[in-house]
């Protein structure tokens, strides 16, 4: 499976008890891996899932606020969803 395919699966919420943790691996090697979009375009599609749906998986949740935790260089908005996202785990 390919990085565009995570995306676009992840990004319609089909098969996120597998894909969400095949996303995660992935984006521990390269946290700006992208499909056919732009550079961080998985990384996008991930934290935008619904807090219902990390609720669902909190430990994975946990792992990737700490991966996301260590980036820097982000753009303005991907740095956005990096705030909310980790923002909705921490108050869930």
């Amino acid at each position: 499976m390919t990085v565009e395919d995570l995306r676009l699966l992840i990004g319609q919420d089909v098969g996120l008890p597998v894909l969400l943790v095949l996303a995660v691996e992935v984006l521990r090697d390269n946290p700006l891996a992208e499909g056919d979009m732009y550079e961080g375009d998985l990384l996008r599609a991930v934290l935008t899932r619904s807090p219902a749906v990390w609720n669902a998986y909190p430990d994975l949740a946990r792992r990737l606020t700490l991966m996301v935790g260590g980036l820097s260089g982000l753009s303005p908005d991907l740095l956005s969803m990096v705030e909310q996202f980790v923002g909705s785990v921490q108050s869930s």
